[in-house]
């Protein structure tokens, strides 16, 4: 019988519950962070800026807490499309509804895409802020980190400050520990073993996104975006999942596809393979490719594909 959950049971008295902004600039590793937080691939990477175009709730459940971490996209400056305002303001939403923020910043830099989000965050009066330096491992002196920080903390009001490396998945304990003490007293929000407030549908969409930043090179990855026209398990335990890419113009989509289709079966198969391991059960996917001039301009089409 599950203990923490409203209906099952009474939590703990000492037990804390609370939602908590992963925020930062973008390529700073947040989703890494989250995925690492939580023990489980969620949130996609890769190695370009401003992969993170949603909200995405990442849930840890301990004994003695339930952590609800808010993975926000990083704020797009100088962003002039309705996707990056969408973006910008999807970002600054999430901040106003949490208990606490994290601001993840990379060991040894401070931007003035770092001091944007600081004064984000410095808006939501009395909220606590905890700073963590990610990317630890890659800076070979660590004492020359220290008056870096110590410069930081005295000229900007964190709570506290956390050095570790999300891709290496160290320093989390002491974060975790750090977040859970500033969380309120009450019960869990959520059944112990759920992990997100997303559908799979909004997974699956993500999934193949994931494989477009990945695979397609230059700007081509930001021209594109991903709607789900049908997901459903059929009778024989099989996910079916019909995806469309959009692109804006003819030249985004043969590229997309690749010769003689090349392109896009690496994506579907790649893709496929992520769905499966989460999902936990084979999926049949079918991808197409189609064309839609100025959809990253367009509010409507942007609320259809699920931007905020």
């Amino acid at each position: 019988m599950n203990d923490i959950e409203h209906s099952e049971g009474e939590a703990p008295t000492d037990f804390r519950c609370g939602y908590v902004a992963l925020a930062g600039r973008p390529n700073v590793g947040k989703s890494t962070l989250l995925n690492a937080l939580i023990g489980v691939r969620l949130s996609i990477v890769s190695h370009r800026p401003q992969t993170t175009r949603h909200r995405i709730l990442g849930i840890s459940t301990k004994p003695e807490g339930q952590i609800l971490y808010v993975d926000t996209p990083g704020m797009h400056r100088g962003g002039k499309r309705a996707m990056n305002r969408s973006i910008n303001r999807t970002a600054r939403a999430a901040i106003t509804e949490v208990d606490l923020a994290v601001q993840v910043i990379e060991a040894g830099r401070w931007t003035d895409e770092d001091a944007a989000m600081y004064a984000a965050i410095s808006e939501q009066k009395d909220l606590p802020k905890l700073l963590a330096i990610n990317k630890v491992d890659l800076q070979k002196d660590k004492a020359a980190m220290l008056p870096f920080v110590a410069g930081l903390m005295e000229t900007h009001a964190f709570d506290d400050v956390y050095y570790v490396s999300a891709l290496k998945s160290k320093g989390l304990d002491g974060l975790e520990k750090g977040i859970l003490k500033r969380l309120p007293q009450q019960p869990a929000v959520y059944g112990e073993d759920e992990i997100t407030d997303r559908s799979e549908r909004f997974l699956a969409a993500e999934l193949v996104r994931e494989q477009l930043m990945l695979r397609l090179d230059q700007e081509l990855p930001y021209a594109t975006t991903v709607e789900i026209e049908g997901f459903a398990d059929r009778p024989d335990g099989v996910a079916e999942v019909h995806a469309v890419i959009w692109v804006e113009r003819d030249g985004q989509k043969a590229i997309v596809i690749g010769a003689g289709g090349a392109q896009l079966k690496a994506i579907g198969s790649s893709a496929r393979k992520a769905m499966e391991h989460l999902f936990e059960r084979k999926v049949f996917l079918k991808l197409w490719v189609k064309v839609r001039e100025g959809w990253a301009d367009d509010e409507n089409l942007l609320k259809r594909f699920g931007y905020e």
